[in-house]
């Protein structure tokens, strides 16, 4: 069968047209409830939310800010950033309330709910499953922050519905103390609580609580990397309290470095295409900090090592050392030191060429849904590479896994290829799902060809784009196909640019 009619993307970065303005990159929904209309108020969340609105202003970031929100108000604004998230580098959320674990789910109390048995919480509340989906689609870095593991405001008092089905040994797992469940988030999110799980959060004596200060002074730090700021955090409340609070944080970034107040004055320009060189401007003491944390099993400061040592223009150049990193990270089943290391094998760079290694490594990576992985492996079907036969066919489900999966790389190479008619089972409509994706993903290859070249596709898959940004309200003009200034302006502004 012929293939890839289309010329398709194989690295991303293509510059941007001069003089386009991009949407804001990171953005912000701060909630804090003290009065509630059922339950115990509380004294420090209102002061907390609205400082820590301004912190994130102050550092650049677009908030939101809710206090004592309702349940329909708390659901409408998760709807509302949840659209937003989809344009923006970094999207964050901050919860100070009450929360409560039912049943190992954590839930979040809005103002008005009145709950006197579980089921009454899981109606009347929001979930922490519904705030990562708030910003499941950020094109970065996802975070979540609940200053939220107070004391249990139902006690030991929350009571079961009779025909609820609910048992002694379901109930177990919903304690009347306080705290919240352990978070399993995806990975390139990050929860963090202001107490470990089963902990409780103090509200302090002054006008925040300890987490919170403790937040609010690291996290305007320059060139101080996210990873280490949330470590510092946890330090300044073990110190703060007595040891009597411990914050933890759940899940796993990527290895980019990220500064939520930006790069320091000597801090390379965080880069995806060059983690290495962002690596390698960390300040001396936080290297020191991130092999401290390696010591301690944190896979994420594993790959920062490695990056630093696979950078040729640094002093501190040792491919080994990176491939020693890399290794320990991989067998703690880091997918992305999997990947990273299979690169290695399959040039050659700190080992001997192996391509069998370098393959088995790439399939870890997929195992684990990392689409970096899954879509090298649909080119490496394709053109038969590390020992694998050609298979264009099998290359197919890998590419449309990764586009499933949001790479937007994948996202484009899926779409011209159902505009190539090679996938049979879908159509133009299907396309336009996946180029539209691929924009609301931030390639900005995406966004430079379907402006210079939106012909290379079919009218029927253009008049179908046009009819998904007009579902979204990024067009209003006639459904022809015909890529004008009125398509073209719904292009960048799905892609999030302004006009």
């Amino acid at each position: 069968m012929s293939f890839f009619l289309k010329p398709l993307i194989f690295a991303l970065g293509l510059l941007l047209a001069a003089g386009a303005q991009a949407a804001t990159d990171r953005i912000a929904l701060v909630i804090g409830v003290a009065d509630y209309q059922y339950l115990p108020p509380l004294e420090n969340t209102r002061h907390d939310a609205v400082a820590m609105a301004d912190t994130l202003e102050g550092i650049g970031f677009d908030v939101s800010l809710a206090l004592d929100p309702g349940t329909s108000e708390m659901e409408q604004l998760l709807d509302d950033f949840a659209f937003r998230s989809e344009v923006a580098d970094l999207a964050l959320v901050y919860f100070a309330g009450h929360g409560i674990e039912v049943q190992g789910e954590n839930f979040l109390i809005p103002a008005d709910a009145k709950v006197a048995s579980n089921r009454d919480v899981q109606r009347q509340s929001l979930s922490l499953k519904q705030l990562l989906n708030a910003v499941d689609r950020a094109r970065k870095m996802r975070i979540v922050i609940l200053d939220s593991c107070r004391d249990n405001p139902l006690g030991d008092s929350i009571a079961l519905e009779q025909g609820s089905g609910q048992t002694a040994e379901t109930t177990a797992a919903t304690r009347g103390g306080g705290g919240m469940a352990p978070a399993d988030p995806d990975r390139g999110t990050l929860v963090a609580f202001a107490a470990k799980d089963g902990q409780v959060a103090l509200d302090g004596s002054g006008s925040n609580s300890p987490y919170a200060t403790a937040l609010m002074e690291k996290m305007v730090q320059p060139g101080l990397e996210i990873s280490l700021m949330f470590r510092q955090v946890r330090d300044q409340v073990l110190q703060s309290t007595a040891n009597l609070q411990e914050p933890h944080t759940y899940g796993s970034l990527t290895g980019v470095p990220f500064y939520l107040a930006g790069p320091g004055e000597n801090d390379a320009p965080v880069s995806v295409a060059d983690a290495s060189a962002a690596w390698a401007a960390l300040k001396p003491d936080q290297e020191e900090q991130l092999l401290a944390l390696a010591e301690l099993g944190d896979t994420r400061s594993m790959l920062g090592l490695a990056y630093i040592r696979l950078n040729p223009n640094e002093g501190r150049f040792d491919p080994k050392a990176a491939v020693d990193f890399l290794q320990r990270a991989a067998d703690a089943g880091s997918p992305e030191a999997q990947f990273e290391l299979a690169k290695l094998y399959e040039r050659g760079t700190g080992v001997d060429v192996d391509q069998a290694k370098a393959l088995e490594l790439y399939q870890a990576a997929a195992a684990q849904d990392f689409a970096d992985a899954i879509n090298d492996l649909g080119f490496l079907h394709y053109q038969g590479g590390l020992g694998l036969p050609s298979n264009p066919q099998k290359a197919l489900t890998f590419f449309e896994r990764a586009a499933d999966l949001r790479h937007p790389q994948a996202q484009f190479n899926f779409a011209a290829l159902i505009d190539d008619g090679l996938i049979p089972s879908k159509g133009p409509d299907d396309s336009a799902h996946y180029l539209y994706a691929a924009l609301r993903s931030g390639s900005s290859d995406v966004l430079n060809l379907l402006s210079e070249r939106p012909n290379m596709f079919t009218s029927e898959t253009r008049r179908a784009l046009q009819q998904k940004l007009k579902e979204n309200n990024f067009y209003a003009g006639a459904i022809d196909g015909d890529f004008g200034p009125g398509t073209q302006r719904g292009i960048r502004q799905a892609y999030g640019l302004e006009g």
